[in-house]
């Protein structure tokens, strides 16, 4: 996986989603750029996530981050890396702890394009995050990284207690094959 594939990836995408088919235009337009997979790329850069599930598919592994102050699934920069499912497996496995992490499906199973509020340190960007499938057994061993408060499985029937973010609650209907416009 490289930029030139997800151009092709991002020029043959449909969604049953409006919202993330509005994205696709705009991730387009991004992968111009030469340096669009570095941090540094503003106005925003590319980001790669993983949606980690169980087997069952029944629960969801989310990290409560810490800048951010809501849980989200596990991701984070590129830093140059042009095939996002390894920076999607990378960042997963930093921030959870996880070793034994299945890819479901080497295609983005979402995408989705989000403001990061000013730091200090940083001016207010987007981050393009491409969202990746993934599956992980609940005995595996987590760790909560210095990125996160909290790192926990969260029972999908309960997702809404701890989230109202639209994306975070697109994947749980995609999941289960439902589409909604």
């Amino acid at each position: 996986m490289n930029r030139a594939w997800l151009v092709r990836f991002f020029s043959d995408y449909q969604s049953g989603y409006a919202e993330e088919a509005g994205f696709v235009p705009r991730f387009l337009e991004l992968l111009k750029h030469i340096d669009c997979f570095e941090r540094t790329h503003l106005p925003g850069h590319i980001t790669g996530s993983a949606w980690i599930v169980d087997p069952s598919h029944t629960q969801t592994l989310l990290v409560h981050h810490a800048k951010l102050n809501k849980w989200v699934q596990p991701g984070g920069h590129a830093d140059g890396d042009e095939n996002i499912l390894q920076v999607a497996i990378r960042e997963a496995e930093e921030e959870t702890g996880l070793k034994k992490l299945i890819v479901v499906n080497e295609k983005p199973f979402d995408v989705d394009i989000h403001l990061i509020p000013k730091r200090a340190d940083f001016p207010e960007h987007f981050h393009f995050d491409i969202r990746f499938l993934l599956e992980a057994m609940l005995e595996e061993k987590i760790i909560m990284s210095d990125e996160s408060h909290d790192v926990k499985w969260i029972p999908l029937k309960s997702l809404e207690e701890y989230t109202q973010e639209r994306s975070v609650l697109r994947m749980k209907i995609k999941l289960f094959g439902a589409h909604q416009q």
